[in-house]
């Protein structure tokens, strides 16, 4: 018995990428092993934490790292990490903020919500935010301007498709920050492919999420600054008891590390795009419907499909009623356009959705 069966769930296809509600990503059978190896075993957590310090460091190139229990609980704790440092007087106080630098510079574009929106993510810290600029813009004379005042804790900087506006230059945001001696984080969850990247940007902590692109077990991975990263673990004291990794998700994120470690990421790149390239003439054969591939925005390395069809609502609205269950990516749909993500799909779930198609516009 499927383990779809066994507990009465809905099988999915999922085209939609990387998406929480859908469980986010698929991990590999050597991931899953280890997972299984962890979990009748007992651990010296501190000391499994240092491993997984040493292997991002490794992966990365930043001085230290640390797991957290997921991506939004890195920003509450990167945040909270900023305000008390390693003192657990100040990490025991929290979210009471009295007599701490306690605000938050954001550019205003930078507000997202992953399901719920990260400015709360940011006030469950204790903190207050700034925002600078507006929804359109956030140029660096907004930040500047934002980042002259009292009481600064950190900068945050957002990196993802969401963010709406004009992008900031991260390097400069970065360096407008560190004039004032303000600490800088990036929240790149779905960037992992890209952490060294967003690390090279100067940085003081990096957050991005271990099952999406990595493929580990639900957890959040940060790289950064030594003492930055001993901060975020003295928080094990105080908010981020609520918010820690399990023993089965850091052996998880370890054994994801290795594989990402062994993969030739030119070939994976070029078979991903091919995978694209071939779904997108595929669907080109439907009468009435155009596709094309796209990059990633922010400069990931993978490319998806956008596909143009009439309707586009009343497409999505019955694919993901017929059984299985194929989501895609509504974005765009009152363009009339979906857009398809193929990395986790087999051949055969390319097959469905393709059929699955063909089905429903003809």
């Amino acid at each position: 018995m499927s383990i779809h069966d066994r507990y009465r769930l809905s099988v999915v296809i999922n085209a939609k990428g990387t998406y929480t509600p859908l469980g986010v990503s698929r991990s590999s059978h050597g991931v899953a092993e280890a997972v299984a190896q962890a979990l009748p075993e007992f651990f010296v957590m501190d000391e499994l934490a240092d491993r997984a310090s040493e292997a991002i460091a490794q992966v990365t190139g930043a001085q230290a790292g640390t797991v957290v229990h997921c991506t939004a609980a890195g920003i509450t704790l990167s945040v909270a990490a900023t305000m008390t440092g390693g003192d657990p007087r100040r990490v025991a106080a929290l979210p009471d903020t009295t007599d701490l630098h306690n605000r938050v510079v954001m550019p205003a574009n930078h507000v997202v919500n992953y399901g719920h929106s990260n400015l709360q993510g940011i006030r469950m810290a204790g903190a207050h935010v700034d925002l600078a600029g507006d929804e359109t813009r956030c140029g660096i004379d907004d930040l500047e301007e934002e980042l002259d005042g009292p009481d600064i804790a950190c900068l945050l900087l957002v990196s993802s498709r969401l963010t709406s506006g004009e992008p900031i230059d991260l390097v400069a945001a970065v360096r407008a920050a560190h004039r004032r001696g303000v600490p800088a984080i990036i929240d790149g969850a779905a960037q992992f492919p890209r952490i060294a990247d967003l690390l090279a940007t100067g940085a003081d902590l990096v957050l991005v999420s271990g099952q999406k692109y990595l493929g580990s077990p639900t957890a959040g991975l940060i790289a950064g600054s030594w003492p930055l990263v001993q901060s975020i673990r003295a928080q094990d004291k105080g908010i981020g008891r609520v918010m820690k990794p399990t023993k089965e998700a850091v052996i998880g994120v370890l054994a994801a590390l290795e594989e990402w470690q062994a993969v030739d990421r030119v070939k994976w790149e070029a078979d991903e795009l091919a995978k694209v390239v071939a779904f997108v003439d595929a669907v080109g054969r439907i009468p009435g419907v155009s596709a094309d591939v796209v990059p990633d925005p922010t400069g990931l390395q993978v490319s998806r499909a956008v596909v143009r069809v009439p309707d586009a609502k009343r497409v999505a609205t019955e694919l993901e009623a017929g059984v299985p269950s194929i989501y895609v990516m509504t974005d765009r749909v009152d363009a009339n356009e979906l857009m398809f993500e193929l990395i986790p799909l087999t051949g055969d779930e390319i097959a469905a959705v393709l059929a699955r198609l063909w089905a429903v516009l003809t």
